[in-house]
């Protein structure tokens, strides 16, 4: 758990540190105006290649227990349906559940909205999906 806090801040304060908590910021980003988000992209694809491609070529096993496995992804039409969804509502508000969630930590509570509107996208996902 302490884990899981401890890197949870490091994570929300880097979304901070970059801006990417501001809407506006990420609107100029996704209408190519200001790449410099750019950088924070290129920065979690390097820590993810360092994470899942060389760490378990170099540990027998993760860090804080457990085993390392591959797990399967489909691509079918319920995740590509999800991912244009989730894509049409990031750009039409500059907000991702991530960064809302930091946002709201550094007091931009109108962020609140975005996550009432992810929260209630999520339930009716649950709703309707079948088990």
């Amino acid at each position: 758990m302490l884990t899981a806090l401890v890197a949870g801040v490091l994570f929300g304060f880097g979304l901070a540190l970059s801006t990417m908590i501001r809407p506006d910021v990420v609107l100029g980003f996704l209408r190519f105006q200001d790449m410099g988000l750019m950088l924070v992209m290129g920065g979690g694809v390097v820590v993810s290649l360092i994470a899942y491609q060389l760490a378990p070529r170099f540990l027998t096993r993760p860090l804080l227990g457990g085993v390392f496995a591959i797990r399967a992804a489909a691509l079918d039409r319920p995740t590509v349906v999800g991912a244009a969804i989730f894509g049409i509502g990031w750009g039409l508000c500059g907000v991702c559940p991530g960064p809302a969630i930091a946002g709201l930590g550094a007091g931009s509570y109108e962020l609140g909205w975005a996550i009432a509107g992810i929260a209630l996208g999520a339930l009716l996902q649950g709703i309707t999906t079948k088990r």
